[in-house]
């Protein structure tokens, strides 16, 4: 897949999900994190646009993703996601990188 300018900015960012008692806060492991939703571009194959979508660890990644196993409901995880979108693009927009 290609590397856009938002997914390269998250390399060695902080993680903007942070599920708590999961996060690793390692920002060495911090990638984009697409938040897939109807009604929105994707699909099989298909990632949503990189604006939807938010910097996350590693842990955090597998945790919103369903690969990790967490105490908290999928709605739950949504919001920490959704969170952790809005907690990126006000990063984005301070930079300059995204205009508001």
């Amino acid at each position: 897949m290609k590397q856009t300018k938002l997914t390269k900015a998250a390399r060695g960012r902080d993680c903007q999900i942070r599920v708590p008692g999961v996060c690793n806060g390692n920002p060495e492991t911090t990638v984009l994190a697409h938040f897939r939703m109807a009604g929105t571009r994707c699909g099989t194959g298909l990632k949503p646009n990189d604006l939807q979508a938010a910097w996350a660890c590693s842990a955090c990644h597998d945790a919103v993703d369903g690969r990790g196993k967490t105490d908290f409901s999928h709605d739950e995880l949504r919001t920490m996601h959704l969170e952790g979108i809005v907690r990126t693009l006000d990063i984005l927009v301070a930079e300059g990188s995204v205009a508001a």
